[in-house]
């Protein structure tokens, strides 16, 4: 019998989910970044790319990556042109030891990290495919994203996304996912997600690892009877600073299914410079893929990271 706790849970996280949502949808609306003169670099876009009022190309000043921390944004890729993206989760526990270990391991960097790589494509119009590559287990997740409102005669930005990965170079362990990114921009100086999704069998693969000093990783395989799907609400926020300087954070609730450990949440501050942007992260969780953040992150951890990507066009 299900637990009167563990429905009460369930409820709860609904409850503020829609309410998170209904509050992003009644934010002030942005202002189109074509229709108004600026003296911020950041906010205009180059001449080059400006096109027509719906060209993809054009920066938005708001949004200036395809993903918040881990979660999918709502950025829109031109067509036939490509995106670069590099992730590192060091290994190191930033909340052991003291301040003076933590640097003699340069704040975890020396005990290793799960690095990823991927890159996306725009193979037709408003419509992306992805290829990402983790460490973690092994894992490749094939994801595509459509990006099918804009926020412009509706008050929110609607992509949605659809993935399937698997652990071992993607030979076991396949767990496909469904959701949709949902965003709302105010101004070009913030943007908000409520990101819902939900994948299936999250219970495969919830494993713990270990590094050893060769920098490899060592799995221990501590699946669960608990039911193998899990629904979970992504929430999260960037705000930019100055020109090109932005805070982002997100929390993914799992409203249904299996739910083991803490929520998995990360902050990042990002910067931009041309066509790159770097992000230094500060995740609870080693998980960059959407099955592994359905798994949750691990309590009294915090572990130091970066993406790194470089747009194409």
């Amino acid at each position: 019998m299900v637990k009167l706790s563990s429905i009460t849970r369930q409820l709860t996280c609904t409850r503020a989910c829609v309410i998170a949502t209904c509050v992003i949808a009644h934010l002030p609306g942005a202002r189109p970044a074509l229709a108004q003169s600026t003296s911020d670099p950041a906010e205009a876009a180059p001449a080059s790319v400006i096109v027509q009022d719906d060209d993809d190309a054009v920066r938005d000043p708001a949004e200036p990556d395809f993903v918040v921390v881990n979660l999918p944004s709502t950025l829109r890729l031109p067509r036939f042109k490509g995106n670069f993206r590099l992730t590192h989760r060091f290994a190191g526990n930033l909340r052991n030891g003291t301040f003076g270990q933590q640097a003699g391991n340069l704040f975890g960097i020396d005990q290793g990290a799960i690095i990823g790589f991927e890159y996306r494509i725009a193979f037709a119009t408003h419509a992306q495919a992805a290829f990402y590559r983790s460490s973690f287990d092994k894992t490749i997740q094939l994801h595509g994203k459509y990006d099918a409102i804009r926020q412009r005669s509706m008050p929110v930005a609607i992509s949605p996304v659809v993935s399937i990965e698997g652990t071992d170079n993607f030979q076991e362990k396949y767990a496909p996912a469904v959701g949709v990114a949902v965003s709302r921009h105010v101004g070009t100086r913030l943007a908000a997600y409520v990101t819902p999704m939900w994948v299936h069998n999250t219970a495969a693969s919830l494993e713990s690892i270990e590094h050893d000093h060769d920098g490899g990783v060592e799995s221990h395989d501590e699946t669960s009877h608990a039911r193998r799907d899990t629904t979970y609400v992504g929430l999260g926020a960037r705000v930019r600073f100055g020109g090109s300087a932005y805070v982002a954070g997100e929390v993914v609730l799992r409203t249904q299914g299996y739910a083991p450990d803490e929520s998995a949440y990360g902050v990042s501050v990002e910067k931009r410079v041309g066509a790159h942007i770097f992000s230094l992260t500060f995740t609870n969780t080693f998980g960059t893929t959407f099955a592994q953040l359905a798994r949750g992150g691990a309590a009294n951890t915090l572990f130091l990271g970066f993406n790194l990507g470089r747009k194409f066009f």
